[in-house]
């Protein structure tokens, strides 16, 4: 059997669903992408209406993010069901998501990315920019495994 998605794809609890996700400045695990070509950071409002965040890409240079590198990356929304937007590309300065509830926000960067920054590690920052709870949590996957295994060594060292 060729290998499976789930195969070729690591999953990381990023940040796991809590009532006020987003409150100040949060901060995804650090994933190691040493072993994949692209990450995908997966994040979803439940409920909150108003609560906003400014989202950003860093490449880090080790596990506890000594120093970052903020990176542009691509993004889509879905707001309404299964109703996706466009692909977007933001630039290191991120983008603001919007008030509403039962958002996804799907937001990839690729491994030459991170790479070109001489940094091998990578996480999504959310820094609250509108006041207000938001039900959310983000999951990280890891595309691309350069060895397919169905159980993946930890990408969060």
């Amino acid at each position: 059997m060729p290998n499976s998605f789930m195969q070729n794809t690591h999953f990381v609890p990023g940040i796991d669903p809590v009532a006020d996700a987003f409150s100040g400045t949060v901060r995804t695990d650090v994933v190691n992408m040493n072993d994949y070509s692209a990450v995908t950071f997966v994040l979803y409002h439940g409920v909150g209406t108003t609560g906003t965040s400014t989202l950003t890409v860093e490449a880090c240079d080790d596990v506890s993010a000594s120093s970052t590198t903020a990176i542009p990356f691509r993004y889509k929304v879905m707001t309404s069901s299964d109703t996706q937007g466009a692909l977007t590309a933001a630039t290191t300065s991120g983008f603001t998501t919007t008030a509403g509830s039962s958002d996804i926000y799907v937001i990839e960067a690729d491994a030459e990315e991170i790479a070109d920054t001489g940094y091998q590690y990578v996480r999504l920052n959310a820094v609250e920019s509108a006041n207000d709870p938001v039900l959310g949590g983000i999951l990280i996957l890891l595309h691309g495994a350069r060895y397919a295994q169905d159980v993946p060594a930890t990408a969060i060292v």
